[in-house]
């Protein structure tokens, strides 16, 4: 019996490159895609795939709020969190929020096929990478004090370090150490991909 998949990624060299993985293939009948959360809703109203390919990183809503969305309104519809991100906080959430999978984008193709063959019989697949992580890291991988999440917000809100430590009564080095220390446990080489993780793990 045929998975029919979808794939919901707003990269299009990645969405051709995973069609022309999946194309040839007898147990496989590809559906289409969606490069925002909005087209893919849109989909979803005419027709449901058996597996979707969802990309965390998506334009109008992060993938994550996405496969809530879609688990609780299709729950036949199985979801592969699709991703470069190897974090155990975005794996968590994902799977948190309904997904059965987690594929990293340079998975082979035999995993992909191996991915959609079993989460399309109901079941739970991570790819060795992803299992990796999972057993190594805590669950806990990233704790903010109270003060971290304030200043974290106050970034986010495009303040600099000067406004930050007016706003708070402290001084611009104890910002500046915050935001070094943020910048640290994001694992972000800088504050642009830090507010776009914080957000995307809904932390603000």
């Amino acid at each position: 019996m045929k998975n029919k998949v979808f794939i919901v990624d707003d990269h299009y060299m990645v969405i051709e490159g995973i069609r022309s993985l999946l194309q040839d293939e007898k147990e496989i009948e590809w559906m289409g895609h969606a490069m925002n959360a909005a087209s893919c809703l849109a989909f979803l109203q005419g027709q449901q795939p058996d597996v979707i390919l969802m990309d965390i990183s998506i334009p109008d809503m992060s993938g994550i709020d996405l496969c809530k969305q879609v688990r609780e309104k299709y729950p036949g519809v199985f979801i592969i969190g699709l991703s470069t991100f190897n974090q155990q906080s975005f794996i968590q959430k994902m799977m948190d929020n309904g997904a059965s999978g987690y594929v990293l984008k340079n998975a082979t193709r035999n995993e992909l096929l191996e991915a959609i063959n079993v989460v399309g019989k109901g079941k739970v697949y991570m790819s060795f990478e992803v299992a990796e992580t999972m057993k190594n890291k805590p669950l806990s991988d990233i704790i903010l004090t109270r003060r971290e999440k304030e200043v974290l917000k106050l970034i986010a809100d495009g303040m600099t370090n000067n406004e930050i430590a007016q706003n708070l009564f402290i001084s611009t080095t104890t910002i500046d150490t915050h935001r070094k220390n943020l910048l640290e446990k994001f694992h972000a080489k800088n504050t642009a991909v830090l507010i776009k993780m914080a957000t995307q793990m809904q932390i603000i």
